[in-house]
């Protein structure tokens, strides 16, 4: 049996975004579900910062984050699932849960973060939904 993977095909068939930034943000890596979830075709997003994804509120947070991951080369999310709100290029806003993790060069600096992300918004609203019709359920007067 074969167990060679064409790394570009994974990355390319892969449901979820699969986006690679470098040490300065900038998107290196986009794939066709980045495309899907986010709006932007890989053309348009390839060189530009994370802030094209970032909320406006979030973005001072984000930067100083990134900036001390690639500085510490850690990240103090380690393989947790982050859930967090996006930018369509719509201007709508997005619910996405996403991993994280770091690239290292062969000095072992860091020099990017490899992010790969869900679409979570549908389900979101639901959940929503649903706490809301629990809370209203619970307290019949409100």
């Amino acid at each position: 049996m074969n167990t060679t993977v064409d790394l570009h095909q994974l990355v390319q068939c892969m449901g979820d975004a699969i986006i690679v930034a470098d040490a300065h943000e900038k998107i290196i890596l986009w794939n066709p579900a980045a495309t899907r979830i986010f709006g932007y075709s890989a053309a348009e997003a390839l060189g530009q910062t994370l802030d094209l994804i970032v909320p406006e509120r979030q973005r001072h947070q984000h930067n100083a984050g990134y900036s001390n991951s690639m500085k510490t080369g850690t990240t103090r999310y380690g393989a947790s699932l982050l859930k967090v709100p996006a930018l369509h290029k719509d201007g709508s806003t997005l619910s996405i849960a996403f991993t994280v993790g770091m690239l290292f060069d062969d000095h072992h600096q860091a020099n990017g973060v490899l992010a790969v992300i869900r679409d979570e918004t549908e389900r979101f609203a639901q959940e929503r939904a649903l706490k809301k019709r629990i809370a209203d359920l619970e307290n019949p007067l409100a």
